[in-house]
């Protein structure tokens, strides 16, 4: 790979142990994924940020990497809790003076403390053909596909990395002939909720694995259900971009002549819902929605549905977004009638990297495929996978 002579330099410790380790980390990419060069980014988002995920090893890992800054606008993947309302999630003091660790380490970094897994909801939204190094593998999925920036799968390390130099490595989604469809999908069902976006994800996500599907027949889709399809994709096979005909910036321009063609039905649809819900019925501990993010119409939907309702006593709602769309919820009146019918609005986390194993909970509810899928295996919970509507209802009777 060529170096230029900063770069170079860089490399060789001229700029202290913390820039030379980032950049060999780089390094290390570009030559193990043959890029010709490093390239500069505009933006980076770091996964690695609950303490869950990386433990006291990680904890280290940043205090030795916090002696610089970082040099792009840099935001954060969900922290394990809520920052400020932890305590009332019943999170223990000691994993939340880890958890405080992490963040303050971050902050010293430069980065900004905005813990979302969608920061493109946000004013961290990157344009067309712009490079960046994102490593939340729902928000690279809707980075590539939906805004049409480019950005590898990065891993926290990498992230971090890219953030400090400004650069990453010229390889993957940052070249075109890797942004080409690999299969299509004809879509012979009309898709309403994000969960059924979520759904059919799921299911291509796991036939495509790293491919590029293109999907034929979404009809009008909204945000939601992209960012919907975006996190399945990537949760139930290693997606990092999709196209949809007449929507995604990049879809006009693929040659789909050729591919493999694959056939989504309702039958699809329905079988793919079951299989997804590891529980059928009884007693749900807890509801989460929100995963990715969720969005201020999201939030609306939520509060349109409890009006006048009251969330079961023994069950919880758990409703996750970024602390942005929180105080603008609040300012429409969303919040408010969220609270008052007795769910909890958090932000800065979410349930997939949150200690669940802390607060006793074995069933859950969601209307993420996503979070259907890391459910049972990160957090030890059977999970039941419906719509929106389904899963406020399960919340307001406590059972399903």
């Amino acid at each position: 790979m060529d170096l230029t002579s900063s770069e170079t330099e860089i490399l060789q410790g001229e700029y202290g142990p913390v820039k030379q380790k980032a950049m060999e980390i780089l390094v290390a990419l570009g030559e193990i994924f043959e890029a010709d060069k490093l390239i500069e980014i505009s933006m980076a988002q770091i996964s690695g940020v609950s303490y869950k995920t990386i433990g006291d090893a990680g904890i280290r890992w940043l205090e030795f990497m916090s002696s610089e800054r970082v040099v792009v606008t840099t935001t954060l993947n969900p922290a394990g809790m809520d920052l400020r309302l932890w305590k009332q999630m019943g999170v223990s003091e000691k994993f939340a003076s880890k958890q405080l660790d992490i963040i303050e380490y971050y902050i010293r970094l430069g980065a900004k403390p905005i813990c979302s897994c969608a920061p493109y909801l946000s004013d961290h939204s990157p344009k067309l053909r712009e490079h960046i190094a994102w490593s939340e593998s729902s928000a690279v999925c809707y980075a590539n596909s939906v805004l049409g920036a480019r950005t590898n799968r990065e891993g926290g390390p990498s992230a971090l990395a890219s953030a400090i130099i400004g650069k990453t490595a010229n390889y993957g989604y940052h070249l075109d002939e890797n942004r080409k469809p690999t299969l299509k999908i004809d879509v012979d069902v009309q898709l309403h909720e994000e969960s059924d976006f979520g759904a059919i994800g799921s299911y291509v996500g796991e036939i495509v694995s790293n491919g590029v599907p293109y999907f034929k027949g979404i009809k009008n889709p909204n945000a939601d259900g992209l960012k919907s399809l975006a996190a399945a994709l990537a949760a139930s096979g290693g997606v990092a971009m999709y196209h949809v005909e007449g929507t995604t910036p990049e879809a006009s321009s693929a040659d789909v002549r050729g591919l493999e063609e694959l056939s989504f039905t309702s039958n699809e649809l329905t079988s793919t819902y079951e299989k997804l819900s590891t529980l059928k019925s009884g007693k749900i501990d807890v509801v989460a929605i929100g995963c990715p993010h969720a969005s201020l119409n999201e939030m609306k939907k939520v509060a349109e549905f409890l009006k006048g309702k009251k969330v079961d006593k023994n069950t919880k709602l758990w409703v996750f977004t970024a602390v942005g769309t929180k105080l603008m919820a609040e300012r429409f009146g969303y919040l408010g009638t969220i609270l008052k019918a007795g769910g909890e609005v958090y932000t800065d986390c979410c349930m997939v990297v949150a200690p669940v194993e802390e607060f006793g909970f074995k069933t859950m509810a969601v209307n993420s495929a996503k979070a259907a899928v890391y459910g049972p295996s990160t957090s030890k919970v059977d999970v039941i996978f419906g719509t929106t509507g389904r899963c406020l209802e399960i919340a307001v009777k406590g059972h399903a």
